[in-house]
């Protein structure tokens, strides 16, 4: 078989020939690039040459580039383009990329020789960003099990291979029960209260189904319009009921057994590893370090975001009350009665503002931002096969001389094969190390907007937009990388430190420069008035109470769960009932995410004892642009210099503390994120 993964990809830019590709044909391809890798790796261990930096952690960092790149194929068509047949061999191949990943980590002979340059790294005489390299590989290596011995090392590596299998089995079952739901809007009553957008939206999701008329799915870009303007208080409850039962709708894709599995061995690797808990050792390798110092930050949000989420329920069960409802307002009623107090309070419409937000628009919008910040321009490049007809491919070009700085694809639109909710991933990531034709990047931003019919623009909200620019924001730290070697390269930073980058891209989402610009009206073709942008401006800190409470206490239930010493009596439902009691937090307002459909949890461990990640990067984001603010200038062109300079291109070759400290001239102070949530 002709295996176009195995290939010399004489594709534009050294894209993956993605027409080409078959489910089929992973396997074999993985069979092939795996015994590559294994050999490069037996060839740095075997070495009879003294370990040096340049035939070991150099080497290293420059071995599996076969493996990397069919795994970077698989790895995002899996989450948004996938199919029967991906799924089968998803469930067939992440045990053994697992398997893989642990012989690597694992591997005595390699691991002696990174240890005895890392003993003796202080004499070395490496240059800055090859000392980083050396300590980062090393501690990879380490909290990998490198050090473990006998049995342990054996049961360390049988639990991460059976994590890999829960994590899939867990993240095909969410996406199984979004795609299993539909509301059909049968008639005229059933589409009470929906405004035009939503009806178009509704109308895409039921051609994609192949249902003439109008269909409500479970994706959030649909999911949160509905529930905002539909009067249809019993279609409310069953659409707000099904989207936070995902996980546990029916017995085949029941995760909570899965999720408490994984909590499990998530335990007991750690203790393997000699931590207390699985938040122990995660932490290891974050800014925060201990959990004590998450629950700090966490808690100190906390009060003050309950304390405005029962006044913000007071106003809308007021308001309530005066149309007649009798009863304290439910989930299903938040988002209805929410937007009906900001008109009332704002005289602000999100469906009057919605035609100003035009996703074309939009995203030129994030492009020339990030010009006037970075110097780049993007150009798009129509005929190159993507993964998807809706994906769009742009070069990134240096303003200065025009040369390829990386490519950027956005695949912006929900659809069945997709998984749920917003992410940036690479194809290829930056490296001067590698070799080879190619040395910039090729990123991918995967959003979930309801597309509009055929002929019509879609039409962002508000919070789409900023979730544009927050993705973008992750997009560019793997763009504007500019590092020697590729472990070191664009997000392969900290957990808590990588959403810096997309946090603060978000301030630039509704600088009204940017919105004069850009928010032109779908119909009228009129640019947004100052009216508008100020009444905006007014209303940025409503329902943040809500916002801040259903986001926060996600992030102390993930952090109480993750510090469980010996979670072998786990019940998934009612500890997170219990944390919800002891927490306090608010019915009307719940878990943004519910344990048995938290993909950030479950479906890998990256965010696993690290969804506070966002709120202390919000630290950091919002201390930041208060500089920018400060200046008189938010395109400051000092202030972005230094932050694409320590920041967006320096990967992961400077501490993050430092990073900040060289960009900010100081530490950050968290007074900052009260002031931009409205909790000072």
């Amino acid at each position: 078989m002709n295996n176009p993964l195995l290939t010399t990809w004489e594709t534009p830019y050294g894209l993956p020939p993605f027409n080409l590709i078959k489910a089929e044909h992973y396997a074999p391809a993985f069979e092939t690039v795996m015994a590559e890798h294994r050999a490069e790796i037996e060839t740095i261990a075997n070495n009879l040459d003294r370990p040096t930096f340049e035939n070991t952690v150099a080497a290293l960092d420059r071995s599996g580039q076969g493996f990397e790149r069919v795994a970077g194929v698989f790895l995002n068509l899996t989450a948004s383009e996938t199919s029967d047949a991906l799924q089968t061999a998803e469930r067939d191949l992440m045990p053994v990329l697992a398997t893989h990943q642990n012989w690597l980590s694992l591997h005595e002979g390699l691991f002696k020789r990174l240890d005895s340059l890392h003993a003796k790294r202080a004499n070395l005489g490496l240059k800055p960003e090859e000392l980083r390299l050396l300590e980062r590989v090393h501690l990879d290596f380490v909290l990998a099990g490198a050090k473990l011995t006998g049995e342990a090392r054996l049961r360390y590596a049988a639990i991460t291979e059976q994590l890999a299998g829960l994590y899939t089995t867990f993240s095909q079952a969410v996406l199984g029960d979004e795609a299993a739901f539909s509301l059909v809007l049968a008639s005229q009553a059933d589409q009470a209260g929906l405004p035009e957008f939503v009806l178009d939206a509704a109308k895409s999701v039921a051609a994609e189904k192949g249902i003439d008329g109008q269909v409500i799915n479970l994706s959030p870009s649909l999911v949160e319009p509905f529930l905002t303007y539909s009067t249809r208080r019993d279609l409310r409850e069953q659409v707000w009921r099904a989207f936070k039962a995902r996980g546990e709708t029916c017995p085949e894709r029941d995760t909570r057994k899965v999720a408490a599995d994984i909590i499990r061995l998530r335990a007991e690797l750690a203790r393997l590893m000699g931590y207390k808990t699985y938040a122990d050792y995660a932490l290891v390798d974050r800014m925060a370090k201990v959990p004590a110092a998450v629950d700090s930050l966490l808690l100190r949000v906390w009060e003050p975001a309950k304390a405005r989420a029962a006044r913000e329920q007071a106003d809308l069960e007021q308001l309530a009350a005066d149309e007649g409802f009798k009863g304290p307002i439910q989930g299903w009623d938040w988002h209805h009665y929410a937007e009906k107090v900001r008109q009332r309070r704002y005289a602000l419409d999100e469906a009057e503002l919605k035609p100003y937000f035009q996703l074309d628009r939009m995203t030129d919008a994030m492009f020339d931002a990030a010009s006037r910040l970075y110097g780049v321009a993007f150009k798009e490049i129509k005929g190159v096969p993507l993964h998807h007809p809706d994906a769009r491919l742009f070069e990134v070009q240096d303003a200065t001389n025009g040369g390829i700085v990386g490519i950027f694809i956005a695949d912006s639109f929900a659809r069945p094969t997709k998984r749920g909710g917003a992410w940036m991933s690479e194809f290829r990531n930056q490296s001067r190390n590698r070799g080879g034709k190619y040395a910039y990047p090729i990123v991918i931003n995967n959003n979930n907007f309801a597309k509009a019919p055929a002929g019509k623009p879609t039409l962002l909200s508000l919070d789409e937009v900023r979730t544009l620019f927050h993705e973008f924001g992750h997009g560019l730290h793997g763009l504007l990388s500019n590092v020697t070697f590729g472990r070191l390269a664009g997000t392969s930073v900290l957990r808590d430190f990588v959403e810096l980058p997309s946090q603060i891209n978000e301030h630039w989402a509704l600088a009204p420069e940017v919105l004069k610009k850009h928010a032109i009206h779908a119909k009228t073709g009129a640019a947004i008035s100052d009216e508008l942008i100020r009444k905006i401006k007014d209303s940025e800190h409503f329902n943040q109470g809500f916002l801040t409470v259903a986001y926060t206490s996600c992030a102390l239930v993930d952090m109480a769960l993750h510090s469980l010493p010996n979670p072998e009596s786990l019940d998934l439902g009612a500890f997170e009932a219990a944390e919800c009691q002891r927490l306090g937090v608010p019915t009307a307002v719940g878990l943004r995410h519910r344990l048995p459909h938290f993909r950030h949890l479950f479906a890998d461990s990256g965010y696993a004892a690290g969804y506070y990640v966002y709120l202390w990067a919000e630290v950091l984001d919002a201390d930041g642009f208060e500089a920018f603010e400060a200046s008189g200038d938010v395109f400051n062109p000092e202030l972005a210099a230094k932050f694409k300079r320590f920041v967006l291109s320096a990967g992961n070759t400077l501490d993050p503390a430092e990073a900040f400290r060289s960009f900010r001239g100081r530490d950050p102070e968290v007074a900052a994120l009260l002031r931009a949530r409205g909790l000072a």
